[in-house]
C-alpha cells in the first residue's frame, strides 16, 4: 500500500457544549440522577425506547459495515505482493497478537466476575425465542446455516455469519482480479464510507441514547447497578493496561526498545484519538511519525492500514470481557465451549470493526448475536458506559497498530536501529512530512 502519510491539519476550538463527549457525560450523569431519584419515571417505556433505538440504529448497518470492511481488507492485501513476505508476516502477527488481547479478556473477565449480582431480568418473551430457536438447532444445522441461501437475504437479515462468510470469498476473488478489481474496491470503500457517515449522523444521538440507558438500568435495577458498570470500566482500564505493558511491552522488548518511551513518542497521536475516540484520526501522523522512526516505508504502507481492519486489541479485549460481563448479569453461564466460541467469532467480527467511534460496540452486537442471542438484550446495560469503553479500545488499538509495525520492520531487516533509539530519545519532533525517508 502507498498511501502517504500527510500532516494532520489544525483542529479548530469548539464550544464545550457542543462537544459529543461532553454531551454524553452530561447525559449519562443526568440518566443515573433521574433513574435514583425517579426510577418510576426512569422505567417508563419512553425512556427505556430512547436506548433500545439508538441500539437498533447502530445494528442496523452491521452487515453492510462488516461485508465491506472484510471484503475491502482482504482485497487490499494484494499490495503485499510489492513488499514480498510482509503481508504473510503482518496477517501471523496480527492473528497471533490479536489471539492474546481475546484470551487476556476472557481470562480477566472469569477470575474478576464483575457482573455477578447485577440480576438483570431481560424481555423474558424475546430471551424465550432465543431459546427456543437455539434448542432447535443441531451442530450439524450450524454450519449448514453458515452458507446464505441468497447473499441478499444474509444482508437483509444480518446473518453476521453468512455475511461474513461471503465477505472473505467476495475479497479473496477481488484480490485475484488484481488491477481489473481495482475500481470496484474503490467502490466498496466509498461505500464503507457512506455507511461510516451514517453511524456518524446515529452517534449525534448518541446522549440522548445514553440517557435513556443509563437511567433505565439505574431505575430498574437500582444505584448498585452503577457499582457493576464502574466495575466492569475499571477492570477493562486494568486488562487494556496489562495487555500494552506486558504483551505489547515484551514485544518492544524483543525488538529492542522501551514500549513507554514508544507510548512517549506517540503521545500526540494519544491524545487526538482521546479526543474523538477514533483511531482513525490519527493515521496519517501516526504512519508519518512511524516512517521517521525508522521504519520501512513500505511496511508502514501496508501494515497500519490494514491492521485497521485485521489488528484490533483494544476491541478484542473489549469484546471477551463485554461478553462475559453481560452472560453474567443475565445470569446465563456459558460453558468452555460457548466461551471457546467467542474466541473463535470475536476473531472474525473483530475483523469488520474499524477505527471509528461507536465500532466496538457494533462487532459487540455482531460477537453475542452468534454466540448466544438470548445475550443481545443486555447490550442495553453496557451501552451506557460504551463511550468511557470506547477511548480505551482506540487508544490501545492505534498503540498495537504502532507496535506492529516497527516489530513487521524489524522482522523484515528493514528498520532502521539508529534512527530508532535516537527519536525515542528525543520523541519531541515535528509533525511535518519527513522526507529524509523517501529512499525507503
Amino acid at each position: 500500500m502507498t498511501t502517504m502519510a500527510t500532516a494532520a491539519p489544525a483542529r479548530t476550538s469548539q464550544t464545550w457544549y457542543k462537544i459529543l463527549y461532553i454531551q454524553v457525560l452530561i447525559a449519562i450523569m443526568i440518566g443515573a440522577i433521574v433513574g435514583w431519584l425517579w426510577p418510576s419515571v426512569a422505567t417508563n417505556d419512553w425512556v427505556k425506547a430512547l436506548g433500545d433505538g439508538f441500539i437498533k440504529l447502530i445494528k442496523m448497518v452491521i452487515a453492510p459495515i462488516i461485508f465491506c470492511t472484510v471484503a475491502s481488507g482482504i482485497a487490499h492485501i494484494q499490495d503485499a505482493k510489492k513488499v514480498g513476505r510482509v503481508g504473510v508476516k503482518a496477517l501471523v502477527y496480527f492473528e497471533i497478537v490479536s489471539s492474546f488481547a481475546l484470551v487476556l479478556g476472557l481470562v480477566m473477565g472469569n477470575l474478576v466476575q464483575i457482573g455477578r449480582g447485577l440480576a438483570v431480568n431481560p424481555d423474558a418473551a424475546a430471551v424465550a425465542n432465543y431459546v427456543k430457536q437455539a434448542e432447535a438447532s443441531k451442530t450439524v444445522d450450524f454450519f449448514l446455516n453458515i452458507i446464505p441461501d441468497t447473499v441478499v437475504g444474509a444482508l437483509a437479515r444480518g446473518d453476521i455469519l453468512q455475511v461474513l462468510l461471503f465477505a472473505i470469498l467476495f475479497g479473496f476473488s477481488l484480490m485475484a482480479l488484481g488491477e481489473r478489481g481495482e475500481r470496484l474496491r474503490g467502490m466498496i470503500d466509498d461505500f464503507a464510507h457512506a455507511v461510516f457517515g451514517v453511524i456518524a449522523i446515529v452517534m449525534k444521538a448518541a446522549p440522548i441514547g445514553a440517557f435513556g440507558a443509563m437511567a433505565f438500568a439505574i431505575g430498574k435495577f437500582g444505584p448498585a447497578a452503577l457499582g457493576n458498570l464502574i466495575g466492569l470500566i475499571v477492570l477493562f482500564y486494568a486488562t487494556a493496561a496489562i495487555f500494552v505493558a506486558v504483551v505489547l511491552g515484551l514485544i518492544s522488548r524483543i525488538v529492542g526498545f522501551s514500549i513507554f518511551k514508544f507510548i512517549i513518542y506517540i503521545k500526540d497521536e494519544l491524545l487526538i484519538v482521546l479526543g474523538t475516540s477514533s483511531s482513525e484520526s490519527a493515521l496519517p501522523q501516526l504512519m508519518e511519525k512511524l516512517e521517521r522512526l525508522g521504519c520501512s516505508k513500505p511496511v508502514v504502507g501496508l501494515v497500519v492500514p490494514t491492521g485497521y481492519s485485521f489488528n484490533l486489541d483494544g476491541t478484542n479485549i473489549y469484546m471477551t470481557l463485554a461478553t462475559l460481563f453481560i452472560a453474567q448479569a443475565l445470569g446465563v453461564d456459558l460453558t468452555f465451549g460457548q466461551q471457546l466460541t467467542i474466541l473463535l467469532v470475536a476473531m472474525l467480527t473483530s475483523k469488520g470493526a474499524s477505527g471509528v467511534t461507536g465500532a466496538g460496540f457494533i462487532t459487540l452486537a455482531a460477537t453475542l448475536s452468534v454466540v448466544n442471542p438470548a445475550l443481545v438484550p443486555g447490550m442495553a446495560i453496557v451501552f451506557s458506559i460504551d463511550k468511557f469503553m470506547s477511548e480505551v479500545r482506540a487508544l490501545t488499538n492505534i498503540t498495537g497498530n504502532g507496535i506492529a509495525a516497527v516489530f513487521v520492520s524489524w522482522w523484515e531487516g528493514e528498520l532502521d536501529d539508529a534512527t530508532l533509539h535516537a527519536r525515542l530519545k528525543q520523541p519531541t519532533v515535528s509533525t511535518g512530512i519527513d522526507t529524509r525517508n523517501s529512499r525507503r
